[in-house]
């Protein structure tokens, strides 16, 4: 009803126009005396039966457009039957032919794209683990070599890590059809975590103290969280002081995984969510894609898993909220 009147406003404010102007002409020409009542009387009525005859026509379209009800499969909220209606009923099927064809070509793109960066990702993988197993199978016995090599695999583990990383950001996608919600052991996806991570975490001299009790259980997707513990710890063997600790804890259903370094500036700490933003450290250090948690971000948000950054005094934490997802495993 809101919408009728507003859509009539500009004719209510012509007959109400017509109410002042008309009885002073009529005043004029002949006396307003007798004239005046039957002036009023079918102003009002035809105004009555028009607004009401308008509304019961448009009374539907009124509706859908109140209550927002748009159909997905078409951009039509109501059966035109006005000549304008009918116009703008066919301009709105040629915009949504339009609209759906480019949402195709767009689906046809993204797919190949993905396509694309899964192979290309695969390819480079094979060669990069044949380069790690020939360092792993050498051990010369002079000490200069031995340091190119450490240098050498060093640089493959950080090629080795990005490639991972956007293959998971091609896959993230398409993230809600590759869920297994099934029960997890927290401390468990930890430790194997770490263990992946054991070389990072010894060449730079930062090593990880864990408090999560062996009974924590907790319902998630077992392959996405590990894929959002690898890449928080990273982050926070990266950017960690040297001779320092990644402290790792969880209570009251909420896990916690801090680093000391330098302090994320205030300004920044909803920013660094955000697709390829690097920020202030991006600047500092070369190796800041502006990937890791912007994925983070997205996979939790997906699972509906909570989280938060803290950064202050040289320490950041990173909480992830698993309320509603935790339970105690039968000792």
């Amino acid at each position: 009803m809101k919408l009728f009147l507003q859509d009539h406003l500009s004719l209510i404010i012509l007959y109400i126009i017509t109410f002042i102007s008309l009885p002073v002409v009529i005043n004029r020409l002949d006396g307003l005396e007798n004239h005046y009542p039957y002036f009023i009387f079918l102003a009002v009525t035809f105004l009555t039966i028009l607004l009401f005859f308008r509304y019961v026509r448009r009374k539907k379209m009124y509706s859908n457009i109140k209550e927002k009800r748009i159909d997905t499969g078409d951009f039509l909220i109501h059966q035109p039957s006005a000549p304008i209606e009918k116009a703008y009923a066919d301009q709105l099927h040629e915009i949504q032919s339009f609209l759906l064809s480019k949402e195709d070509e767009y689906k046809d793109f993204l797919q190949e794209q993905q396509l694309m960066i899964s192979q290309t990702v695969h390819q480079m993988k094979t060669p990069l683990s044949v380069i790690q197993l020939l360092i792993q199978s050498n051990h010369p016995k002079d000490p200069s070599l031995l340091l190119e090599l450490q240098k050498i695999k060093k640089e493959c583990d950080k090629l080795n890590f990005s490639l991972n990383q956007l293959l998971t950001y091609s896959r993230s996608t398409k993230m809600l059809a590759d869920l297994k919600i099934e029960p997890i052991l927290l401390k468990n996806i930890m430790q194997e975590v770490i263990n992946d991570l054991k070389d990072y975490f010894i060449e730079e001299e930062i090593f990880p103290k864990v408090s999560i009790r062996d009974d924590v259980l907790l319902y998630s997707d077992r392959k996405w969280i590990k894929v959002v513990i690898y890449q928080l710890l990273s982050n926070a063997v990266k950017y960690g002081e040297k001779q320092s600790s990644v402290v790792i804890h969880y209570e009251n259903n909420q896990l916690y995984i801090k680093n000391k370094g330098e302090t994320i500036p205030e300004s920044e700490i909803n920013r660094v969510f955000e697709l390829f933003y690097t920020g202030t450290k991006g600047r500092t250090k070369g190796e800041a894609t502006g990937i890791g948690l912007y994925l983070v971000k997205k996979v939790l948000s997906t699972l509906n898993h909570p989280c938060k950054l803290y950064s202050s005094h040289n320490e950041t934490t990173f909480v992830i909220d698993f309320s509603g997802s935790i339970e105690t495993a039968a000792k």
